[in-house]
């Protein structure tokens, strides 16, 4: 939804759960307003250090924000994750849009059953069907949104979408590829980090970047037979790279063993993730 209403991709997706490990602020800009999206990892049960801190990254997001959307999946319904979700917003004071999210799958049955179910709850000031993937009804939510907000001077100029630095939205390509090309344990036991971009001659970027996982054995599976799994996810970054920056990229990639590195808070740090955690 984020990369739909910004028109350009910022964010990691991935059919996996906990894709999104930062706030990621996105900037909309419309005839009648601005809109900054604060795009947050999901609320679930945390246990690793690393999983307090985004969750700790996302509950801390509701007191500087005018609107909250909360989105559900249409098709599935009101699931027990969604409820995790839905008890942590219980002190909120913004008010909450519901997005009911891939009405394109849903059936016109299945969809007013999930809509009645959410109205009793009383709890969200307007419900909005859409399709993130299709961009249905988002023009409706952007409309929506841009009501709750309060009149001022936009805070981002024109055609700028985002404050998050080049590095980051790079590692975001590279671990997105590797998130999709892996299994099992890999997509939550490896972080990337970006070294360097240099701009070279004649519009070229050179990237070196690290992927840190926590064993020996998940570096032989990402590094893959004959390098191939690493070559794979390095060709799949490179040509989102470029077709993001519009330059020819030079991408080298590394892969490195850092024990326990979601479990050890100056690693996190390291890597990016910074949200203190107590």
């Amino acid at each position: 939804m984020l990369n739909q209403l910004v028109e350009t991709k910022l964010a990691a997706m991935s059919s996996k759960p906990q894709t999104t490990r930062n706030r990621i602020t996105g900037v909309v800009h419309l005839p009648g307003g601005q809109i900054i999206l604060l795009d947050t990892p999901g609320i679930h049960p945390a246990r690793s250090a690393l999983n307090q801190m985004m969750v700790k990254t996302s509950v801390s997001t509701f007191r500087d924000v005018d609107v909250i959307v909360f989105m559900v999946d249409a098709q599935q319904g009101f699931r027990e994750t969604d409820s995790f979700v839905f008890d942590s917003m219980e002190k909120v004071t913004a008010p909450i849009l519901l997005a009911l999210n891939k009405i394109d799958r849903a059936s016109k049955h299945d969809l007013l059953s999930v809509i009645a179910e959410m109205d009793a709850k009383k709890r969200f000031a307007e419900i909005i069907p859409i399709s993130a993937l299709h961009a249905d009804g988002l023009d409706i939510l952007s409309k929506v949104i841009l009501n709750y907000l309060p009149e001022g001077p936009p805070y981002f100029p024109e055609g700028m979408i985002t404050d998050s630095p080049e590095e980051f939205l790079i590692a975001e390509i590279i671990r997105e590829k590797l998130m999709n090309l892996t299994r099992m344990e890999i997509p939550y036991a490896s972080a990337v980090k970006v070294e360097s971009v240099i701009r070279r001659p004649h519009a070229s970027l050179r990237i070196d970047a690290v992927v840190y996982v926590e064993k020996l054995s998940q570096k032989k599976i990402v590094i893959g037979e004959n390098a191939s799994m690493l070559k794979k996810i390095g060709k799949n970054a490179r040509e989102e790279i470029e077709k993001r920056f519009g330059d020819k990229v030079y991408l080298n990639l590394f892969v490195k063993v850092k024990s326990h590195w979601s479990e050890n808070l100056p690693d996190l740090k390291e890597l990016g993730y910074t949200h203190d955690i107590h």
